[in-house]
């Protein structure tokens, strides 16, 4: 009797001979070192997510109202970062919850990964702890980032694509559902189809394949791939017809970020590459690159798709992290090769580079450095969220200073008015305790918000540039600078506090001057 739970013949099409494609049962899943990685880093992360201070995303993320969608972002990690607090307090260690959660995801992830690529024991738990204390999935699972979430549906998106070229083609189905989740969080998971789609071009292996009895199908030849690009289109398309209905405004913050930061980009992205998962890990994934390429050829689209990424991160200008969820796949298929070639004097040497890589990682990625001494280390120049997430609770103390010296009278019209959503951030999560006002923001989505009231015609105005102020109030004088007092040279230190009065022709001419995105 045949299967009724298997596809239809004119939709599997022919099996897949067993010289490119596993037949046999898959590896079992190594639970034990894969379930003690995560309870380490969960462990870890817990421990130390309350030290140094917010993000200034995270401090953004507090502010923004529920929508679905915002002119620099989609609407998931900040109604995470809401959600969260609603149920469970509004705290730091709430705030960061859902980012370690995602950084354990991933490990499980990546571990499977290595599993359907033949992976046994040895090779999962390496993919499992190798990637869990790697430099970036540490400071993007310490940290409440869009690029958290992106840490584990990244990698679940190849994973399903992975098992539907290899084994069954209904995983396009699940590749097309976690996409469709994937674009709530960032519309970039399109470059990564990109890659593949390009991949599956490309790499595909035709004239080795077309050789064999049976041949083997091309998957885009099915309808699967085009099933799973419908089911991503329904689930995300409420998010898509805000970015139609609003004018695409997440092309434009690219252009923006493109702008800002094109330079600093294309120059620093291949050093990010070492970087990503460290230094001594380069090895295993580019391993991995060379023996998918060789040894699994109907996977050779993950090949070409890494380079087709590079591409899109040098082309975008926008962030160096673009490609960290492809090359933590790379990571895993290079862990199978790297365990079955190992005799026992060489694993005893795998094991001391992870731990090795780990410590490193773990001292830049986490904040495990004393702040009173971070700003004297080179952990704050090479983690710059390190940088981000120190004196806040400072600044805000020095705002409200300036704020308690107004005359009584001006205090009930007087408003701040913030350079950054950071300080924007901080001051709304601060500011109420020390009997700060409103504050307002020209920065990305608080833009949209509005102006201060037309009776506000005094506003604490913190800015890197003062005399920029001079033409747009009446008069302006510096009243202090921002000092976090242990020595960090992040974006605020120094920044000035201006007491400025009467925006020059009121707020309504005033705010669209006003308005920045980057």
């Amino acid at each position: 009797m045949a299967d009724a739970s298997a596809p239809p013949d004119s939709l599997r099409g022919p099996a897949y001979p067993a010289e490119v494609r596993p037949t046999g049962p898959r590896p079992a899943v190594a639970w034990r070192p894969v379930v003690a990685a995560v309870l380490v880093l969960g462990v870890l992360l817990t421990a130390t997510s309350t030290q140094y201070g917010y993000h200034r995303d995270e401090l953004y993320f507090r502010m923004l109202e529920p929508a679905w969608g915002y002119v620099d972002q989609p609407p998931l990690t900040p109604w995470l970062a809401r959600t969260f607090a609603e149920l469970f307090g509004d705290t730091l260690l709430v705030m960061r919850i859902p980012a370690t959660l995602a950084h354990l995801a991933a490990i499980v992830v990546i571990a499977l990964v290595a599993r359907e690529l033949g992976g046994r024991a040895g090779a999962q738990a390496l993919a499992a702890w190798g990637y869990g204390t790697a430099a970036i999935p540490v400071a993007f699972g310490h940290t409440l980032l869009t690029s958290s979430l992106d840490l584990v549906m990244w990698p679940a998106v190849l994973l399903c694509v992975i098992r539907a070229v290899q084994r069954d083609p209904r995983w396009w189905l699940a590749a097309g559902l976690v996409t469709g989740v994937a674009l709530y969080n960032k519309l970039l998971v399109v470059a990564l189809l990109g890659g593949i789609l390009l991949g599956l071009i490309v790499g595909w292996p035709w004239r080795m394949l077309h050789g064999s009895a049976p041949p083997v199908r091309w998957p885009l030849a099915t309808l699967w791939p085009w099933a799973g690009a419908v089911v991503a289109l329904l689930v995300g398309l409420p998010n898509l017809v805000f970015q139609a209905t609003n004018g695409w405004p997440q092309l434009a913050m690219g252009a923006a970020l493109g702008e800002n930061n094109a330079a600093d980009v294309r120059s620093e992205m291949w050093l990010f590459q070492l970087l990503t998962l460290g230094v001594p890990l380069t090895l295993v994934w580019l391993v991995g690159l060379v023996w998918l390429w060789r040894r699994r050829p109907l996977l050779r689209f993950l090949v070409v798709a890494y380079p087709v990424l590079l591409a899109f991160t040098w082309v975008a200008g926008s962030q160096t992290y673009y490609a960290t969820g492809l090359l933590s796949v790379l990571f895993a298929a290079g862990c199978v090769p790297i365990v079955d070639w190992a005799g026992t004097a060489w694993r005893r040497a795998v094991v001391v580079t992870v731990a090795l890589n780990a410590a490193i990682c773990l001292v830049i990625s986490l904040p495990l450095v004393p702040v009173a001494v971070l700003g004297s280390t080179p952990v704050a120049d090479i983690n710059s969220s390190a940088q981000d997430a120190v004196g806040w609770p400072a600044y805000v103390g020095q705002v409200a200073d300036v704020y308690a010296a107004l005359p009584a009278e001006d205090r009930d019209r007087t408003v701040v008015l913030t350079q950054n959503y950071g300080e924007a951030g901080a001051v709304d999560r601060y500011g109420p305790d020390l009997g700060l006002p409103a504050v307002y923001s020209g920065h990305n989505e608080l833009w949209e918000y509005g102006p201060p009231p037309a009776s506000s015609t005094v506003a604490l105005v913190l800015t890197e540039a003062p005399g920029a102020w001079d033409r747009r109030f009446e008069e302006c004088a510096v009243r202090g600078r921002l000092d976090n007092g242990v020595g960090v040279d992040n974006e605020e230190q120094g920044v000035s506090i201006l007491e400025c009065r009467s925006p020059t022709g009121g707020w309504d001419a005033l705010w669209p001057d006003l308005r920045h995105l980057d």
